[in-house]
């Protein structure tokens, strides 16, 4: 077979198309999917092992070079910190209880990793990256690998013990959406509606705006149905007759309605005659990191926000949401004022599309060099690594989007694109310098006692976290899958919990809620294993 030797001797001469085909084909057989449910960018992982064990086997050694690794770890890492930031900061606030839970079940299982991993005679490497594959985490992979100086041990037992994890919680959200159908209290989209007023007296929309929390927005009023549509001011007087258009969840809207006087058979969003509303992507720097008060849209052009839709979601325009680039704001104007409105957000594609390099420099040299920093413990110390350092500086800078004049974070696509892109680089480097000695550890007792450990550790997690979702912070069905699939870190049971419930939003809430906190634990603990 002189063909393959050759092939092979040539992609192990050139690292970068080895890179290439590795992402290629991993990412092809990741995009099958049965079910709902598809390997996703772990298979890249798998392809990568499986090709470098096929190298071993011709005497070839494959190895993407390990600064390509880093490369792709703190690509991933950082990226993933500035998009979960804004979420991991409000979720301290309303969710602190069952991001606490999720992180004590992952202490939990991480004594459990440690206490079985001994009994079976497992190194701490192995064990470390046992433990990253049971929850089917990737920056806990890197962490360990990392403080433990050894890339194969943990890569090999992160690959044993990876798909073992995906089907395990897949089945443990599939047992907590069972009583979904019975659930009440599912959060209603957003939704527009006219209302007339009926009430005698007269009200301020900013009052009836703060007794519902902020939860909806009023866009246009008419007073009258002889006068034009105006835009409806922060503090627009509500009289009798009035026609009023409001902006919230179903739910909430009818509630303001009934308080208001009643549905009306008009759509005042449908007249665009005196009145335009259309979506407006923020493109402009200077913006980015203001509150929507702070865009002054009223004042400048007599205007209303009344969405915003970032990546997938859509949100209510309250005045304190802080704005990313980006994001598409939904604008109500005067006709003659809606260019004025998109040349002062920008609505250019470069805001979708822009790293903002400055910003994403520095926070990856501060991300590096935070890792860098000596801990010292009892016994002794250890460093955060460039996994957990990028990741805890992606979390702040996505949090305050801009400090002084620089923008630190980036739009949620780009974001997530340079996120997808590190994350299947790594995983490239981790698979090629595991498959060496792949297949010899699974034909061992090796195997057996790491898949053996790799059950332990997600029967322990998945069980500790629906304990902890269910009776502890006492979540809905549908969140407490969320928080499974956010509890895992993975995206494929995030997916098959999206299916099955519907799409229920509360699926999406939930995953935000301990995503961040799952994943800083896992790295940490992870380091911490290693390093035993």
């Amino acid at each position: 077979m002189k063909y393959v030797h050759d092939s092979l001797a040539l992609l192990a001469a050139q690292p970068i198309l080895l890179l290439a085909v590795l992402l290629g084909i991993g990412s092809l057989l990741g995009s099958f999917r049965y079910k709902g449910v598809h390997l996703g960018p772990a298979a890249v992982l798998f392809t990568a092992i499986a090709v470098s064990s096929l190298g071993t086997a011709y005497d070839v050694k494959l190895q993407i070079p390990e600064v390509v690794g880093t490369l792709g770890l703190v690509l991933f890492t950082y990226t993933v910190g500035l998009l979960s930031g804004p979420n991991f900061f409000a979720s301290l606030q309303r969710g602190w209880i069952a991001m606490v839970g999720v992180m004590g079940a992952f202490v939990a299982a991480a004594v459990a990793a440690v206490g079985v991993g001994k009994l079976l005679g497992l190194p701490m490497p192995v064990i470390a990256g046992s433990f990253a594959g049971a929850l089917n985490n990737t920056p806990a992979l890197a962490a360990a690998a990392q403080r433990s100086g050894d890339t194969a041990g943990p890569t090999i037992g992160y690959s044993i013990t990876y798909l073992f994890g995906v089907f395990a919680l897949l089945f443990a959200a599939l047992v907590a959406l069972r009583k979904r159908a019975a659930d009440a209290g599912r959060p209603a989209p957003l939704t527009t509606l006219t209302v007339r007023v009926d009430r005698e007296d007269t009200v301020c929309s900013s009052e009836l705006v703060e007794a519902y929390d902020g939860s909806v927005v009023f866009s246009r009023i008419q007073h009258g149905e002889e006068n034009p549509i105006e835009v409806a001011a922060e503090h627009t007087l509500i009289r009798r007759d009035d026609l009023v258009t409001v902006v919230g969840p179903a739910d909430v809207v009818d509630e303001v309605a009934e308080e208001l006087g009643h549905k009306s058979s008009h759509a005042l969003q449908s007249a665009r005659h005196d009145l335009d509303f259309r979506r407006i992507t923020v493109s402009q720097p200077q913006l980015a990191g203001l509150t929507i008060a702070e865009l002054d849209l009223d004042s400048r052009f007599g205007a209303v926000a009344t969405r915003v839709r970032r990546g997938d979601l859509d949100m209510i325009a309250q005045d304190d949401f802080v704005i990313q680039m980006g994001d598409r704001i939904r604008v109500t104007a005067p006709t003659e004022q809606m260019q004025k409105v998109s040349r002062y957000l920008g609505d250019s594609e470069r805001g979708l599309s822009d790293i903002n390099p400055i910003g994403f420099a520095i926070g990856l040299a501060l991300g590096v060099a935070l890792g860098l920093v000596y801990i010292p413990l009892p016994g002794g110390g250890f460093t955060l690594g460039s996994a957990a350092g990028t990741l805890l500086v992606g979390l702040v800078f996505g949090r305050l989007v801009r400090i002084g004049r620089i923008v630190v974070s980036m739009s949620t696509s780009s974001a997530t694109s340079l996120s997808t892109f590190g994350m299947i680089t790594f995983l490239a480097y981790a698979g090629s310098r595991a498959g060496e000695h792949f297949l010899a550890s699974v034909t061992s007792d090796l195997g057996w006692k790491v898949f053996l450990l790799g059950v332990v550790i997600t029967g322990a997690g998945a069980l500790l976290v629906l304990a902890a979702g269910k009776y502890v912070a006492k979540t809905s069905g549908p969140q407490l899958a969320g928080v499974l699939a956010g509890a895992q870190t993975q995206p494929a049971v995030l997916a098959f919990a999206n299916e099955r419930s519907g799409f229920d939003v509360r699926v999406g809430l939930g995953y935000a809620m301990v995503y961040p906190a799952a994943m800083i634990s896992k790295i940490l603990l992870a380091q911490v294993i290693a390093g035993l």
